[in-house]
C-alpha cells in the first residue's frame, strides 16, 4: 500500500471527509483491520483565506509547495490537495515536487466522461466558478462547462465561506443551492460538478434530480485506487 499525502485544513471540515471515505474504502477493499496509510498537513485556513481573497496566489503556490515538499520528504509517495480552489496553482506545486500530485480535476472529468456527460454546470468558490482553470482543466477532456450568473455565484460563495466553512448546514442555503442548479440545468448542464469540497456537506444526489459530481468523494476514492494498485 502506497502512503497518501493530504495537504488539507481548506477548511478542516471537508479535509475529515477525505479521512474518513479513504479509510472507509480501505477497509472496505482489504477487509480485516486495514486502514489507509496516510500523512496529514493541516493548514492555518485563516492565512489562506486572506491571501486568497488578496490573489496573492503567488504566495499561496509557494506555501502548497513547501508542504508538499515537507510531505515528500515525510515519506508520501504521492498528494492530494483537498480542495478545489488551490488546484489554481496545481501544476506550480506538481512542477515542485518528485511524486505525483493526484489532480481532483482530472478525477473529476474522468468521471463524467464515464457518465457519459458533455456539457457540465460547475459550482464552488467564485475563484473556481470564475478563474478559468477549472473551466481549463475539464476542456482538455472536452467537457463543455457552464457557470451560475453573477448573483448565484455570489450566493454560492457565500454559502461556502459563511457557513459551509464553519460547519453550518442550514436548509434554507440548502433549497438556495438547489435553485442555483435549476437555473445551470435551463442553460444546458446535463449534470452539475459541486467543485467545493465542501458543498457535498449540504448537498446530497438525492437532493435533485440532476446527475451530481461530489468532487470530495471522487478524489478521495481515486486517492485509494492509486494507494492500492
Amino acid at each position: 500500500m502506497k502512503t497518501i499525502g493530504l495537504i488539507g485544513g481548506m477548511s478542516w471540515e471537508s479535509t475529515l471527509e477525505y479521512y474518513r471515505i479513504i479509510n472507509e474504502e480501505v477497509n472496505r477493499r482489504l477487509g480485516s483491520w486495514h486502514s489507509a496509510k496516510i500523512i496529514l498537513y493541516s493548514v492555518d485556513f485563516d492565512e489562506v483565506v486572506r491571501l486568497q481573497h488578496e490573489r496573492r496566489w503567488d504566495v499561496l503556490g509557494e506555501l502548497l509547495a513547501e508542504i508538499a515538499g515537507k510531505l515528500e520528504m515525510a515519506g508520501a509517495d504521492f498528494v492530494l490537495i483537498c480542495t478545489n480552489t488551490m488546484h489554481k496553482v496545481a501544476e506550480y506545486v506538481q512542477r515542485k515536487i518528485r511524486i505525483p500530485l493526484l489532480n481532483i480535476i482530472d478525477c473529476v472529468a474522468n468521471e463524467a466522461i464515464k457518465m457519459g456527460l458533455k456539457v457540465v454546470g460547475l459550482l464552488g468558490t467564485m475563484f473556481t466558478m470564475e478563474d478559468g482553470f477549472y473551466e481549463k482543466g475539464l476542456g482538455r477532456y472536452g467537457l463543455e462547462v457552464v457557470i451560475p450568473d453573477e448573483e448565484d455565484r455570489k450566493i454560492v460563495h457565500d454559502i461556502i465561506f459563511k457557513e459551509l466553512c464553519k460547519g453550518i448546514i442550514l436548509d434554507s442555503s440548502k433549497a438556495k443551492i438547489i435553485k442555483v442548479i435549476e437555473r445551470l440545468k435551463k442553460k444546458g448542464a446535463e449534470g452539475v460538478i459541486l467543485g467545493c469540497t465542501e458543498l457535498p456537506l449540504i448537498l446530497k444526489q438525492g437532493d435533485v434530480d440532476v446527475p451530481l459530481l461530489d468532487s470530495t468523494r471522487i478524489h478521495a476514492l481515486y486517492a485509494v485506487d492509486h494507494a492500492l494498485e
